[in-house]
């Protein structure tokens, strides 16, 4: 284990590390929608400071007959690499502390150690990296999915409407086709959203969402960072975007306090947006293309 993480420095046995990561990835897990849709890089290691991104730029293949090219000496495009930066990959934590009371009574009376206060630490960070990957974070100019330049957008009808809400995630899908962007489709939802999908369908006996599955066989998902009518379409595939993890989720020591035990839940990521048209979002707007 890396120097960095101080875990030798810690009062707790390996049994006791053990139990303390479980409970770390197992909540994680269970909370992360993100990963769930994007493909994953690395880890690459903590320090790894910055990753590049490549922009492609578009272009309509040239039609030959027997004549040769339709199109005039030169005009043939190429796609190619029209943009090159570099991001850096932020810090996520959330500290937390183990009482030096409740590890011995652990011990002493042979009960697991309470790891509440880590479960928690790891939901915190699970939130945090989903609120990056679908909200970004502005102020240190990370885009997300939801509000990434020149992304697609479809309007969001009532789907109190029966039907509706499959209507507008098919015209996400189309809107993604129609701009050279292909199945797997994945779809994640608000919770409010999502709950209006579980209904039958008038003369189909099928739920809204078993339909739209038909059409996202990325998977149906929903998210608690996604909120009010959030919801959105991606074409997904590593060359549209990818999650680029240095240090995947992991518990560090950070050192006793007042004979209490102060630790980290920490991890090292950026989201990776190459092809921002391979995402749709629905909104309360007329269909345009953003940006």
């Amino acid at each position: 284990m890396s120097d960095y993480l101080m875990r030798e420095e810690a009062p707790l046995s390996t049994e006791e590390w053990a139990q303390l990561d479980r409970v770390v990835v197992d909540v994680a897990r269970q909370l992360l929608v993100g990963r769930r849709v994007i493909h994953l890089i690395g880890p690459l290691g903590a320090g790894v400071q910055t990753v590049p991104v490549l922009a492609v730029g578009g272009a309509e293949a040239c039609l030959h007959d027997e004549a040769g090219c339709a199109c005039e000496p030169g005009e043939c495009e190429v796609i190619q690499v029209t943009g090159h930066r570099f991001l850096p990959l932020p810090l996520i934590h959330q500290d937390f502390r183990l009482s030096w009371r409740d590890i011995e009574t652990s011990r002493r009376m042979g009960w697991p150690l309470e790891l509440g206060p880590a479960a928690a630490a790891s939901a915190a960070c699970a939130r945090a990296e989903d609120e990056l990957i679908f909200h970004g974070h502005p102020e240190h100019g990370y885009e997300g999915l939801l509000n990434a330049t020149n992304r697609h957008t479809v309007p969001l009808g009532n789907w109190d409407e029966p039907g509706q809400a499959f209507a507008d995630i098919v015209a996400a899908t189309e809107a993604l086709v129609a701009d050279g962007f292909y199945e797997p489709f994945a779809v994640v939802l608000s919770p409010a959203l999502y709950a209006r999908t579980q209904r039958l369908v008038k003369d189909m006996g099928r739920l809204e969402s078993q339909l739209i599955a038909d059409v996202a066989e990325g998977g149906l998902f929903r998210s608690p960072v996604l909120t009010g009518n959030e919801g959105l379409v991606v074409a997904q595939g590593a060359h549209n975007f990818d999650l680029v993890v240095a240090q995947d989720l992991i518990t560090a020591y950070l050192g006793p306090e007042n004979m209490d035990h102060n630790f980290r839940v920490l991890e090292i990521l950026a989201l990776r947006i190459k092809r921002p048209g391979a995402i749709c979002t629905l909104e309360k707007a007329a269909s345009k293309r953003s940006g």
